[in-house]
């Protein structure tokens, strides 16, 4: 899949990377924010239960047959800005022969119950859909499909209060847009049919984990992609975003395996989409084709989750790692003799130590600090999955005084790429064993 590329950087002839102070205004329409992210699945009451004690996200609406919604079952999991959505088919032949179409129910306008099926018979359990917050829904869909974007679903405008629309990302991946057209001062905020989009209805109180563990918001979504010259040209025509960073396998691989990769993200830093392409040549595959190979196609192979407090965040998780989310064995101790001399003027003492313990990973640039960590594979396949995250530094103020922290600040743990190499190389490792050898005996 691809073409040789041999370690070779990634991106077009004419690719630059600009940095945030020299910034000529780019983006095609104005964008806000990641809005959700929306899971395919097969089961959405388990995933969405499952994900809501795993990471400390509470379900806090629905869309399925208590609601009327005779088409599929959609939960949502919120943790402060972060909104994961969860969506299934119904059987088409649940409605009565006499009852309303069940399209006319859903409360997704571009769902469709074959599209779903094929997508989780293919991908297993993985993103369908990264939403964002336009200004207009219906102006972004157009100008990206004049610019060149694959149209997938026209805008259609729910209950008169908000607008949705979709061009085509990569793989089976779309790009949502959503916009609201009552201003955010005139909405109701304790009602997710305002907040979120309509036809949701609030959960029992019974029915939700109301858990907290700090996670706060969504701070980048990351695909795997065959090759990344054509991708990365597709999403900036239509969306305008520029390249905020590239690393090359002789940046961030081992001497076994490594990818290329390059962030592009709009001009107010608040989508960040970052792209790998796997390299060849090299002693073993990539990450980046394994993921390829086992997810049948491009696809987003991890999503970062930003944490006010990282460590009550992996203290909270690892309580409930037998039924949530295991994570990647951490670096050897060298690793964390040394942490001392590369960040002791941000961290504490007692702050590097229970790095240590909870194999928590960082790395800085010029500007802040990054403290990350991996967590295995979410599903049975090795796919998608969690990276949690602390960002230190970086504050810049707003026109009203008011503080808030610049986009990536502390970059993506360049540094810390190999030790994850590392890691995968070792279980894929024992996975390669496992074939060779064949199934125990009994």
């Amino acid at each position: 899949m691809g073409k040789q590329n041999d370690g070779a950087a990634p991106g077009s002839d004419d690719s630059k990377l600009v940095s945030f102070s020299n910034l000529v205004q780019s983006d095609r329409f104005p964008i806000r924010r990641f809005h959700h992210v929306e899971f395919w699945c097969t089961d959405a009451t388990n995933a969405s239960r499952r994900f809501s004690w795993g990471l400390g996200m509470p379900v806090v609406a629905k869309s399925d047959l208590s609601t009327g919604n005779a088409t599929h079952a959609s939960y949502l999991c919120r943790s402060g800005d972060l909104c994961f959505l969860f969506t299934a088919p119904y059987s088409p032949s649940i409605a009565a022969s006499d009852g309303p179409d069940p399209s006319s129910t859903a409360s997704l306008p571009s769902f469709s119950y074959s599209a779903c099926v094929a997508f989780a018979a293919k991908h297993g359990l993985a993103v369908r859909a990264i939403a964002i917050e336009v200004e207009d829904a219906d102006a972004a869909f157009h100008i990206s499909v004049a610019l060149g974007a694959r149209p997938v679903s026209s805008p259609v405008v729910l209950d008169s209060t908000t607008t949705i629309a979709e061009v085509h990302l990569y793989g089976d991946v779309v790009l949502r847009y959503v916009s609201y057209i009552t201003p955010a001062s005139e909405r109701d905020n304790s009602s997710p049919d305002s907040w979120f989009l309509p036809r949701f209805e609030p959960m029992d109180e019974v029915s939700s984990f109301q858990l907290d563990f700090g996670i706060r918001r969504l701070d980048h979504a990351a695909g795997s992609v065959p090759e990344l010259g054509p991708v990365v040209s597709y999403m900036k025509r239509f969306t305008g975003f520029h390249e905020f960073a590239e690393f090359t396998k002789d940046e961030v691989g081992t001497e076994e395996s490594g990818l290329n990769s390059i962030v592009i993200v709009n001009n107010d830093e608040t989508v960040l989409l970052p792209m790998s392409e796997p390299v060849f040549g090299t002693k073993r595959r990539s990450p980046i084709q394994t993921y390829l190979e086992h997810n049948e196609g491009p696809g987003v192979q991890h999503l970062a989750l930003l944490s006010e407090d990282i460590f009550r965040t992996l203290r909270e998780m690892r309580k409930r790692s037998g039924v949530g989310f295991e994570f990647m064995p951490p670096p050897p101790p060298t690793y964390y003799r040394n942490l001392k001399g590369r960040a002791g003027d941000v961290l504490t003492d007692e702050q590097i130590k229970e790095c240590e313990e909870l194999g928590i990973m960082v790395d800085r640039d010029n500007e802040g600090t990054l403290l990350q960590i991996f967590t295995k594979t979410v599903s049975d396949r090795p796919t998608l999955f969690f990276e949690i995250i602390q960002r230190v530094g970086c504050m810049l103020e707003h026109d009203d005084g008011k503080l808030y922290q610049k986009g990536a600040c502390g970059g993506f743990g360049k540094g810390n790429f190999s030790e994850l190499f590392k890691s995968l190389e070792q279980y894929e490792k024992t996975l390669d064993a496992r074939r060779v050898a064949g199934p125990a005996s009994a």
